[in-house]
Protein backbone atom coordinates (compact mmCIF):
# COMPACT_ATOMS: atom_id res chain seq x y z
CA UNK A 1 0.00 0.00 0.00
CA UNK A 2 1.49 3.44 -1.02
CA UNK A 3 1.13 6.53 0.66
CA UNK A 4 1.90 9.78 -1.13
CA UNK A 5 2.90 12.61 0.63
CA UNK A 6 3.91 16.31 -0.56
CA UNK A 7 6.61 16.68 2.68
CA UNK A 8 9.40 18.70 3.98
CA UNK A 9 12.14 18.39 6.56
CA UNK A 10 13.78 21.36 8.11
CA UNK A 11 17.67 19.76 9.32
CA UNK A 12 17.58 19.60 12.65
CA UNK A 13 21.16 20.29 12.79
CA UNK A 14 20.81 23.90 10.62
CA UNK A 15 17.94 24.99 11.79
CA UNK A 16 18.98 28.73 11.49
CA UNK A 17 16.19 30.69 8.98
CA UNK A 18 19.49 33.16 8.22
CA UNK A 19 21.71 30.42 6.70
CA UNK A 20 23.20 32.39 2.95
CA UNK A 21 21.65 31.43 -0.36
CA UNK A 22 22.62 32.16 -4.03
CA UNK A 23 22.24 35.83 -4.01
CA UNK A 24 24.23 36.52 -0.95
CA UNK A 25 27.23 34.68 -2.68
CA UNK A 26 26.60 36.49 -5.34
CA UNK A 27 26.79 39.60 -3.49
CA UNK A 28 29.74 38.75 -1.64
CA UNK A 29 31.71 37.98 -5.02
CA UNK A 30 30.17 40.78 -7.10
CA UNK A 31 28.97 38.53 -9.70
CA UNK A 32 25.03 37.31 -10.92
CA UNK A 33 23.15 35.01 -9.95
CA UNK A 34 23.02 32.86 -12.68
CA UNK A 35 27.16 32.63 -12.82
CA UNK A 36 26.51 31.35 -9.03
CA UNK A 37 23.87 28.80 -10.08
CA UNK A 38 25.88 27.91 -12.70
CA UNK A 39 28.98 26.91 -10.81
CA UNK A 40 26.76 25.30 -7.71
CA UNK A 41 25.15 23.24 -10.03
CA UNK A 42 27.90 21.79 -12.06
CA UNK A 43 26.70 23.51 -15.39
CA UNK A 44 28.85 25.03 -18.33
CA UNK A 45 29.91 28.43 -18.84
CA UNK A 46 31.95 29.03 -15.61
CA UNK A 47 35.70 28.74 -15.67
CA UNK A 48 37.34 26.70 -12.97
CA UNK A 49 38.71 30.01 -10.99
CA UNK A 50 35.19 31.53 -10.84
CA UNK A 51 34.40 27.73 -9.59
CA UNK A 52 36.91 27.79 -7.13
CA UNK A 53 35.77 31.58 -5.94
CA UNK A 54 32.33 30.59 -5.55
CA UNK A 55 32.90 26.94 -3.57
CA UNK A 56 35.29 28.97 -1.46
CA UNK A 57 32.49 31.68 -0.50
CA UNK A 58 29.66 29.25 0.19
CA UNK A 59 31.67 27.48 2.38
CA UNK A 60 32.79 30.57 4.13
CA UNK A 61 29.22 31.57 4.04
CA UNK A 62 27.40 28.27 5.29
CA UNK A 63 25.60 28.04 2.25
CA UNK A 64 23.33 24.16 2.09
CA UNK A 65 21.42 24.01 -1.18
CA UNK A 66 17.45 24.08 -0.99
CA UNK A 67 17.28 20.38 -1.68
CA UNK A 68 13.60 20.34 -1.39
CA UNK A 69 13.15 23.55 -4.05
CA UNK A 70 15.35 21.29 -6.45
CA UNK A 71 13.30 18.44 -6.09
CA UNK A 72 10.40 20.16 -6.59
CA UNK A 73 11.93 21.62 -9.54
CA UNK A 74 12.59 18.29 -11.24
CA UNK A 75 9.42 16.93 -9.99
CA UNK A 76 11.33 13.96 -8.36
CA UNK A 77 9.49 11.28 -5.93
CA UNK A 78 11.18 10.43 -2.85
CA UNK A 79 10.71 6.50 -2.36
CA UNK A 80 9.94 5.14 0.83
CA UNK A 81 9.61 1.28 1.78
CA UNK A 82 8.78 0.62 5.51
CA UNK A 83 9.23 -2.96 5.94
CA UNK A 84 8.12 -4.36 9.22
CA UNK A 85 6.11 -7.52 10.69
CA UNK A 86 3.10 -8.09 11.39
CA UNK A 87 3.81 -9.51 14.82
CA UNK A 88 3.91 -8.17 17.32
CA UNK A 89 1.17 -5.60 16.39
CA UNK A 90 1.02 -3.79 19.85
CA UNK A 91 4.19 -2.87 19.20
CA UNK A 92 4.63 -2.71 15.33
CA UNK A 93 1.30 -1.46 14.48
CA UNK A 94 1.55 2.31 16.61
CA UNK A 95 5.65 2.25 15.45
CA UNK A 96 4.13 2.17 11.79
CA UNK A 97 0.99 4.77 13.27
CA UNK A 98 4.17 7.05 14.11
CA UNK A 99 6.19 7.01 10.67
CA UNK A 100 2.47 7.65 9.15
CA UNK A 101 2.22 10.37 11.08
CA UNK A 102 5.31 12.26 10.64
CA UNK A 103 4.79 11.62 6.79
CA UNK A 104 1.24 13.26 6.85
CA UNK A 105 2.66 15.78 8.51
CA UNK A 106 5.15 17.49 6.42
CA UNK A 107 4.16 19.19 3.37
CA UNK A 108 7.10 20.52 0.28
CA UNK A 109 8.34 17.25 -1.46
CA UNK A 110 6.65 14.20 -2.79
CA UNK A 111 7.19 11.12 -1.20
CA UNK A 112 6.01 7.91 -1.35
CA UNK A 113 5.95 5.62 1.45
CA UNK A 114 5.06 1.86 0.96
CA UNK A 115 4.13 -0.44 3.71
CA UNK A 116 5.15 -3.94 3.99
CA UNK A 117 4.31 -6.56 6.19
CA UNK A 118 5.91 -10.05 6.89
CA UNK A 119 4.45 -12.75 9.44
CA UNK A 120 6.64 -12.03 12.38
CA UNK A 121 10.92 -11.67 13.05
CA UNK A 122 12.59 -14.10 11.39
CA UNK A 123 10.10 -15.41 8.86
CA UNK A 124 9.87 -13.39 5.48
CA UNK A 125 11.52 -10.54 6.18
CA UNK A 126 14.88 -11.70 4.15
CA UNK A 127 12.65 -11.93 1.03
CA UNK A 128 10.19 -8.69 1.20
CA UNK A 129 13.92 -7.32 2.03
CA UNK A 130 15.80 -8.54 -1.17
CA UNK A 131 12.60 -7.82 -3.19
CA UNK A 132 13.18 -3.91 -2.42
CA UNK A 133 16.17 -4.42 -4.77
CA UNK A 134 13.90 -3.93 -7.89
CA UNK A 135 12.39 -1.04 -6.68
CA UNK A 136 14.98 1.55 -6.44
CA UNK A 137 14.18 2.72 -3.17
CA UNK A 138 15.60 6.13 -1.87
CA UNK A 139 15.48 4.71 2.00
CA UNK A 140 14.03 1.74 3.80
CA UNK A 141 13.09 1.50 7.33
CA UNK A 142 13.25 -1.91 8.78
CA UNK A 143 13.40 -4.20 11.95
CA UNK A 144 16.55 -6.47 11.41
CA UNK A 145 15.41 -9.51 13.62
CA UNK A 146 18.77 -11.65 12.47
CA UNK A 147 21.48 -9.27 11.82
CA UNK A 148 23.80 -12.28 10.73
CA UNK A 149 21.18 -13.36 8.00
CA UNK A 150 20.07 -10.28 6.81
CA UNK A 151 23.28 -8.24 6.32
CA UNK A 152 24.36 -8.91 2.97
CA UNK A 153 21.01 -8.19 1.54
CA UNK A 154 21.31 -4.51 3.79
CA UNK A 155 24.76 -4.16 1.87
CA UNK A 156 23.12 -4.92 -1.47
CA UNK A 157 20.58 -2.10 -0.75
CA UNK A 158 23.05 -0.06 0.26
CA UNK A 159 25.52 -0.74 -2.55
CA UNK A 160 21.76 0.07 -4.95
CA UNK A 161 22.04 3.75 -3.24
CA UNK A 162 19.54 2.66 -0.42
CA UNK A 163 19.49 4.46 2.89
CA UNK A 164 19.00 2.16 5.33
CA UNK A 165 17.51 3.24 8.54
CA UNK A 166 17.09 -0.02 11.34
CA UNK A 167 14.43 0.77 14.21
CA UNK A 168 13.42 -0.96 17.28
CA UNK A 169 16.50 -3.11 16.60
CA UNK A 170 20.15 -2.51 14.93
CA UNK A 171 22.37 -5.02 12.51
CA UNK A 172 25.48 -2.49 13.00
CA UNK A 173 27.67 -4.41 11.14
CA UNK A 174 25.05 -4.41 7.47
CA UNK A 175 25.99 -1.09 6.42
CA UNK A 176 22.89 0.79 7.56
CA UNK A 177 22.88 4.99 7.76
CA UNK A 178 21.50 4.57 11.18
CA UNK A 179 19.55 3.49 14.29
CA UNK A 180 16.77 4.49 16.18
CA UNK A 181 15.31 2.54 19.09
CA UNK A 182 14.77 2.10 22.68
CA UNK A 183 17.88 2.04 24.73
CA UNK A 184 17.94 -2.16 24.86
CA UNK A 185 20.43 -1.96 27.73
CA UNK A 186 19.15 0.87 30.10
CA UNK A 187 15.58 -1.66 29.47
CA UNK A 188 17.34 -4.69 31.11
CA UNK A 189 18.96 -2.58 33.57
CA UNK A 190 15.99 -1.10 35.02
CA UNK A 191 14.14 -4.33 35.26
CA UNK A 192 16.37 -5.42 37.12
CA UNK A 193 16.87 -2.72 39.43
CA UNK A 194 13.24 -2.52 40.23
CA UNK A 195 13.54 -6.70 41.24
CA UNK A 196 16.06 -6.09 43.14
CA UNK A 197 14.31 -3.64 45.61
CA UNK A 198 11.27 -5.82 46.08
CA UNK A 199 13.52 -9.19 46.35
CA UNK A 200 15.36 -8.79 48.95
CA UNK A 201 15.87 -12.86 50.02
CA UNK A 202 17.98 -15.08 48.32
CA UNK A 203 15.88 -16.06 45.37
CA UNK A 204 16.32 -16.90 41.83
CA UNK A 205 14.88 -15.02 38.98
CA UNK A 206 14.20 -15.24 35.16
CA UNK A 207 14.13 -13.77 31.61
CA UNK A 208 12.32 -14.63 28.99
CA UNK A 209 12.72 -12.96 25.46
CA UNK A 210 12.21 -13.42 22.08
CA UNK A 211 14.92 -14.18 20.17
CA UNK A 212 18.65 -13.53 21.40
CA UNK A 213 19.74 -13.25 17.63
CA UNK A 214 17.99 -9.59 17.63
CA UNK A 215 20.46 -6.85 18.74
CA UNK A 216 17.47 -5.69 21.38
CA UNK A 217 16.60 -8.68 22.87
CA UNK A 218 20.84 -9.65 23.62
CA UNK A 219 21.36 -5.80 24.91
CA UNK A 220 18.21 -6.21 27.12
CA UNK A 221 19.59 -9.37 28.78
CA UNK A 222 23.13 -7.87 28.92
CA UNK A 223 22.28 -4.84 30.83
CA UNK A 224 19.42 -6.93 33.15
CA UNK A 225 22.36 -9.68 34.16
CA UNK A 226 24.94 -7.22 34.51
CA UNK A 227 22.96 -4.82 37.12
CA UNK A 228 21.48 -7.34 38.72
CA UNK A 229 24.91 -8.92 39.88
CA UNK A 230 25.80 -4.93 40.30
CA UNK A 231 23.14 -4.62 42.55
CA UNK A 232 21.43 -7.70 43.93
CA UNK A 233 24.08 -10.35 44.47
CA UNK A 234 21.78 -12.21 46.67
CA UNK A 235 19.20 -13.21 42.86
CA UNK A 236 20.78 -15.85 40.79
CA UNK A 237 20.03 -16.17 37.30
CA UNK A 238 18.36 -18.58 35.30
CA UNK A 239 19.08 -19.94 32.23
CA UNK A 240 17.45 -17.04 29.45
CA UNK A 241 13.92 -18.59 28.02
CA UNK A 242 13.54 -17.41 24.21
CA UNK A 243 10.27 -17.66 22.84
CA UNK A 244 11.20 -16.90 19.33
CA UNK A 245 7.87 -14.77 19.41
CA UNK A 246 5.93 -17.42 19.17
CA UNK A 247 2.76 -17.36 21.61
CA UNK A 248 2.16 -21.12 21.72
CA UNK A 249 6.37 -21.82 22.99
CA UNK A 250 5.98 -18.71 24.77
CA UNK A 251 3.44 -20.49 26.83
CA UNK A 252 4.86 -23.79 26.75
CA UNK A 253 7.99 -22.65 28.00
CA UNK A 254 6.75 -20.39 30.54
CA UNK A 255 4.84 -23.64 32.10
CA UNK A 256 8.14 -25.72 32.19
CA UNK A 257 10.28 -23.18 34.02
CA UNK A 258 7.39 -22.91 37.05
CA UNK A 259 6.84 -26.43 37.01
CA UNK A 260 10.89 -26.71 37.61
CA UNK A 261 12.77 -27.76 40.59
CA UNK A 262 13.57 -24.34 40.84
CA UNK A 263 10.89 -21.67 40.40
CA UNK A 264 11.83 -17.71 40.08
CA UNK A 265 10.18 -15.23 42.18
CA UNK A 266 11.18 -12.90 39.63
CA UNK A 267 10.29 -12.80 35.98
CA UNK A 268 11.50 -10.11 33.28
CA UNK A 269 9.60 -10.64 30.05
CA UNK A 270 11.75 -8.38 27.65
CA UNK A 271 9.76 -8.83 24.79
CA UNK A 272 5.83 -7.17 24.11
CA UNK A 273 4.88 -10.85 23.66
CA UNK A 274 4.16 -11.05 26.74
CA UNK A 275 0.54 -12.59 26.99
CA UNK A 276 1.21 -15.84 26.74
CA UNK A 277 3.70 -16.06 29.51
CA UNK A 278 1.09 -13.85 32.02
CA UNK A 279 -1.65 -16.19 31.15
CA UNK A 280 0.44 -19.64 31.91
CA UNK A 281 1.41 -17.58 35.25
CA UNK A 282 -1.75 -16.72 35.80
CA UNK A 283 -2.81 -20.65 35.13
CA UNK A 284 -0.78 -22.00 37.58
CA UNK A 285 -1.73 -19.71 40.24
CA UNK A 286 0.77 -17.31 40.75
CA UNK A 287 0.23 -13.91 38.74
CA UNK A 288 0.43 -11.35 41.86
CA UNK A 289 2.95 -13.75 43.72
CA UNK A 290 5.70 -13.61 41.37
CA UNK A 291 7.24 -10.05 40.73
CA UNK A 292 6.36 -9.70 37.13
CA UNK A 293 8.09 -6.66 34.79
CA UNK A 294 7.02 -6.77 31.05
CA UNK A 295 7.84 -4.49 28.14
CA UNK A 296 5.46 -2.36 26.37
CA UNK A 297 2.01 -1.10 27.22
CA UNK A 298 -1.41 -2.26 25.14
CA UNK A 299 -5.04 -2.78 27.02
CA UNK A 300 -4.79 -6.45 28.20
CA UNK A 301 -2.23 -5.53 30.47
CA UNK A 302 -3.75 -2.24 32.07
CA UNK A 303 -6.10 -4.35 34.31
CA UNK A 304 -2.84 -6.33 35.36
CA UNK A 305 -1.20 -3.08 36.18
CA UNK A 306 -3.78 -1.43 38.03
CA UNK A 307 -4.56 -4.64 40.49
CA UNK A 308 -0.93 -4.55 41.01
CA UNK A 309 -0.33 -7.80 39.55
CA UNK A 310 2.42 -6.34 37.40
CA UNK A 311 4.75 -5.01 39.11
CA UNK A 312 5.59 -2.27 35.78
CA UNK A 313 6.25 -1.95 32.33
CA UNK A 314 8.52 -0.56 30.68
CA UNK A 315 7.64 1.22 27.53
CA UNK A 316 9.49 1.22 24.21
CA UNK A 317 6.89 3.73 23.00
CA UNK A 318 7.08 2.61 18.98
CA UNK A 319 4.55 5.78 17.93
CA UNK A 320 7.84 7.64 18.42
CA UNK A 321 10.67 5.41 17.46
CA UNK A 322 8.16 5.21 13.65
CA UNK A 323 7.84 9.19 13.74
CA UNK A 324 11.20 9.52 15.06
CA UNK A 325 12.87 7.25 12.05
CA UNK A 326 10.63 8.84 9.04
CA UNK A 327 12.04 12.11 9.93
CA UNK A 328 15.86 11.19 10.47
CA UNK A 329 15.27 9.25 7.30
CA UNK A 330 14.24 12.02 5.08
CA UNK A 331 16.70 14.68 7.24
CA UNK A 332 19.62 12.03 6.23
CA UNK A 333 18.29 11.97 2.57
CA UNK A 334 18.66 15.85 2.40
CA UNK A 335 21.83 16.28 3.97
CA UNK A 336 25.32 16.95 2.05
CA UNK A 337 27.27 15.63 4.67
CA UNK A 338 25.12 12.50 5.43
CA UNK A 339 25.12 12.66 9.21
CA UNK A 340 23.89 9.46 9.94
CA UNK A 341 21.39 9.52 12.63
CA UNK A 342 22.07 7.42 16.03
CA UNK A 343 19.09 7.92 17.95
CA UNK A 344 18.23 5.89 21.48
CA UNK A 345 14.97 6.61 23.43
CA UNK A 346 14.91 6.62 27.48
CA UNK A 347 12.21 3.84 28.07
CA UNK A 348 9.22 5.16 30.24
CA UNK A 349 8.72 3.06 33.40
CA UNK A 350 5.03 2.76 33.72
CA UNK A 351 3.87 1.64 36.93
CA UNK A 352 -0.02 1.63 38.83
CA UNK A 353 0.41 5.73 39.86
CA UNK A 354 1.65 6.81 36.57
CA UNK A 355 -0.45 4.80 34.31
CA UNK A 356 -3.45 7.12 33.73
CA UNK A 357 -1.09 9.59 31.93
CA UNK A 358 -0.17 6.64 29.67
CA UNK A 359 -3.63 4.95 29.02
CA UNK A 360 -5.17 7.86 27.70
CA UNK A 361 -3.22 7.95 24.30
CA UNK A 362 -3.82 4.07 23.98
CA UNK A 363 -6.86 4.18 22.11
CA UNK A 364 -5.15 6.63 19.67
CA UNK A 365 -1.93 4.96 19.46
CA UNK A 366 -0.09 7.44 20.74
CA UNK A 367 2.95 7.17 22.94
CA UNK A 368 4.67 10.40 23.39
CA UNK A 369 3.93 10.35 27.17
CA UNK A 370 5.09 12.77 29.55
CA UNK A 371 7.90 14.61 28.87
Amino acid sequence: MGLTLLATTLNPMNSNPQIAGIKDIAKALGISIGTVDRALHERTGVSLKTKARVLQMAEKLGYKPNLAAQALKLNRRIEIAVVLPKQISHFFDPLRAGIRSAAEATVGIHVNVTFHEYPRMGQGDSELLEARLKDKCDGIIFTPGNPRKLDPIIRSLTVQGAAMLCVASDAPASGRIGLVSAHGYTSGALAAELLSHKLTCKVPVATITGELTTLDHAEKLRGFAATLALLAPHLSLLPVVESHERPKEAYRQTITLLRGETKPQGLYISTANSMPVLQAIEEEGLLGKIQVVTTDLFQELVPLIETGKILATLYQRPFTQGKVAFESLIAYLHEEKKISPMIRLAPHIIFRSNLPLFTDRLDDISDSGPS
